[in-house]
């Protein structure tokens, strides 16, 4: 048993705080609105913090999981921040989607410190999160990795080191980008094939045991050809993504077209009132043109 806080119970962090409960891990939890954190303690027990440093105090390990740089500077640092209240030698796992740039900052505040940390952003949706099979990209220090992996492993299927501190978020970056052009191409051959006239069931069931299978695929075709988007990743939080994507491309000179073409597709179904729609609502700016 690890003693842990986790600091952000959102759409995903109630699930994998849950699921580090269910490890057998004592945990305290920490959330910016305190109903959705009593609501947690109630359904897995544990224990609850009225702020960020009161959570870290005595955890071995400090995860969070929050919306953007802003918020996870916000609850790393200051008097009530995470780092105040860390142990010498303690680790903070971060799970937030940010960018690599505040991974780094961070990363120096805690080595200043005497403290771990490990920027580990995650894939896999709240499905992922609910199910514990969570794929996470972390980078950070061998060793502090070592020691936080058998933990991270608990609302996880894989979990991999992929370089220093900011790895994981360029490669969260990866991740999204092509997740962006993959979902656009799957929203025109859904299109296409209605327009078609075809049986769009037995289209997917075909195609998707060849080459043009993924996982959106397995698991949004059928929605997205029924018109049904109120579920999912968040329109909202993919263009958060594609803009950090955007503003590292401008940094290394990296050239994203297609990438930042979808990102303007997303703001546009931002404007027909989604966006909170699933990702995969890219369908409705084709079939309700």
């Amino acid at each position: 048993m690890t003693k842990v806080a986790f600091i952000g119970l959102g759409v995903m962090g109630y699930h994998m705080a849950g699921h580090l409960k269910a490890g057998g891990h004592d945990v305290t939890v920490y959330n910016r609105t305190t109903a959705k954190a009593e609501t947690w303690v109630k359904e897995h027990g544990g224990a609850l913090a009225t702020t960020p440093r009161e959570a870290a105090e005595g955890a071995e390990i400090v995860f969070s999981c929050v919306g953007n740089d802003d918020d996870l500077r916000s609850v790393a640092l200051g008097e009530d921040g995470i780092f105040a209240g860390m142990r010498d030698g303690a680790i903070m796992v971060d799970n937030t989607t940010a960018s690599a740039d505040v991974a780094r900052e961070l990363y120096e505040v805690a080595k200043q410190r005497g403290l771990g940390f490990i920027d580990a952003p995650v894939s896999g949706g709240e499905a992922g999160a609910q199910n514990g099979v969570l794929t996470v990209m972390c980078g950070g220090d061998q060793e502090v990795f070592d020691r936080a992996q058998p933990v991270i492993d608990c609302y996880a299927r894989a979990v991999t080191l992929l370089g220093p501190v900011g790895s994981g978020q360029l490669t969260k970056m990866v991740n999204q980008i092509c997740i962006a052009g993959l979902v656009q191409g799957l929203s025109e051959g859904m299109n296409f094939g209605m327009r078609a006239g075809l049986d769009m069931e037995k289209v997917i069931d075909v195609i998707s045991k060849g080459a043009a299978q993924s996982w959106q695929m397995e698991n949004r075709a059928s929605t997205m050809c029924r018109g049904e988007f109120e579920f999912g990743f968040a329109v909202d939080w993919m263009r958060k993504d594609l803009g950090i994507c955007l503003d590292e491309a401008n940094n290394n000179g990296a050239r994203l077209p297609v990438t930042a073409l979808v990102d303007q597709f997303y703001a546009q179904v931002q404007a027909r009132g989604g966006k909170r729609w699933d990702t995969s609502s890219l369908m409705h700016l084709l079939v309700n043109d």
